[in-house]
């Protein structure tokens, strides 16, 4: 049997097992298997770890197993197929109609019974992706983001958004709730890819890398990357995409040079396509705002914390007080990544007693001042004078009137509020009829160490 027809088998056995396709890491897995290669090596691949990898193994020979009545295992899977050793292959025709021979030396004989998993009306088999997540970050948890998934999903599938921007701090969890949501929503594209600004390629270069993988690479003529977005449904992620931005000025101003990367945006919205693509950054573009008037071509979702979600980082890090765990979660924004930076300082340091920890007068950041750092050495000096009189208030603040410490115009004043929102890094809090601003603690116990 080649690979195609065992991919083909597999993805209708776990159809009909789980009621799920067989996803990008099981393919992997099984082609990986087919051509001989090791866990580790598969994991590299798929950039993920590989106990992942092998724990998915696992359960896909289960299913495997149960479906083909015969004892699936990586070392089996080729030897089994190459000699056409399967006994019973359940509901293959529940879902074709019909008995197939997928090669020379195996036939399959269906039966009518059906697992009881099996979903009542299944589906033709989806097609395959292409997938290329070669930029994307190694996640090996995923906490949880119920809500934000389901309205990812409805934005991409019912509403058809063309390009959606996921906002959040380092360590918020961007990545990992993309990654989880192109698990859930691999089948309905033709091609996924995941690219990385990081080090800020021109948008000539970007769209040339694009439209190379889109395309099937016979073109001797490239076509525009709007052309491939009409002719197939694909799924593109630009990580990092605050790097395209200056340091030193207002969020969302490009770095000189970058600049057409707004009218790419702002293009990939209005155009007429059946595609997506989804931003990942610190910082939104300036043109979203402008472009988030027709709600069904561009939404924006601010990942915040994880509320109460966060305990399971202090169950996995065996931290003990669980009635102080609250005040943590408060205390760090629910932020995951910050909040694993702190778990492994009060298990380290303190034998996971968190009273402990927050016995001290000044709140610890350890490895998070780092990561702040990242944010606050791209601020304008305005956002700084802003962040420093926020930081040392003793609670919300409102500013009709612009602070006389403060020796920046109204005007000047102003933008620097609102591009510190669009960075996150301040929070607005309705009291009744007034609108007030404040700097969540672990920020501002940054900004009173770093700036003056």
């Amino acid at each position: 049997m080649d690979i195609a027809a065992a991919l083909k088998l597999a993805d209708h056995l776990v159809f009909v097992q789980t009621g799920k396709r067989l996803d990008y890491v099981q393919e992997a897995i099984l082609r990986g298997t087919l051509k001989k290669r090791t866990y580790t090596q598969i994991a590299k691949e798929v950039y993920s770890s590989s106990s992942h990898v092998r724990n998915v193994g696992s359960e896909l020979w289960k299913i495997l197993s149960e479906g083909l009545g015969e004892n699936i295992t990586k070392a089996s899977l080729k030897p089994i197929l190459e000699t056409g050793k399967i006994y019973n292959y359940q509901s293959y025709q529940s879902i074709t109609g019909e008995n197939v021979t997928l090669n020379n030396n195996l036939n399959i004989c269906s039966k009518k019974s059906r697992s009881p998993n099996s979903p009542q009306s299944p589906q033709p088999t989806a097609k395959q992706p292409r997938i290329d997540l070669s930029d994307a970050p190694e996640i090996l948890t995923f906490y949880d983001r119920t809500s934000q998934l389901t309205t990812l999903e409805n934005w991409v599938l019912a509403n058809r958004t063309r390009l959606i921007t996921i906002l959040g701090l380092a360590g918020s969890g961007k990545s990992a709730l993309t990654l989880q949501l192109i698990q859930q929503i691999q089948h309905q594209f033709d091609c996924i890819i995941w690219r990385s600004l990081r080090h800020s390629p021109p948008l000539s270069a970007l769209e040339t890398d694009l439209i190379k993988f889109l395309g099937d690479g016979s073109q001797t003529e490239l076509p525009s990357i709007i052309e491939y977005l009409r002719s197939y449904r694909c799924l593109i992620i630009l990580d990092d995409v605050q790097t395209i931005f200056s340091s030193g000025q207002l969020a969302g101003n490009y770095k000189p040079g970058y600049e057409n990367y707004g009218n790419f945006f702002k293009q990939i919205a209005e155009s007429s396509h059946n595609s997506c693509l989804v931003l990942l950054s610190w910082e939104k573009p300036r043109e979203i705002a402008a472009l988030e008037g027709d709600r069904k071509n561009c939404q924006t979702l601010q990942l915040n914390g994880l509320g109460e979600s966060a305990r399971e980082i202090f169950t996995e890090k065996g931290l003990l007080e669980s009635e102080k765990w609250s005040e943590l979660i408060e205390l760090y924004q629910g932020n995951p990544f910050w909040l694993n930076i702190v778990s492994t300082i009060i298990q380290d340091l303190f034998d996971g007693k968190v009273s402990a920890f927050l016995s001290y007068d000044t709140l610890v950041l350890g490895d998070l001042e780092y990561l702040l750092h990242q944010h606050f050495q791209r601020l304008s000096e305005p956002e700084k004078q802003v962040m420093s009189w926020l930081a040392h208030q003793t609670a919300a603040v409102e500013i009709s009137n612009k602070p006389r410490a403060i020796e920046l115009s109204p005007s000047e004043f102003l933008k620097a509020l609102e591009s510190l929102r669009r960075r996150l890094l301040i929070e607005k809090v309705q009291e009744g009829e007034c609108t007030l601003f404040s700097v969540q603690r672990a920020i501002a116990e940054y900004v009173k160490m770093n700036i003056k």
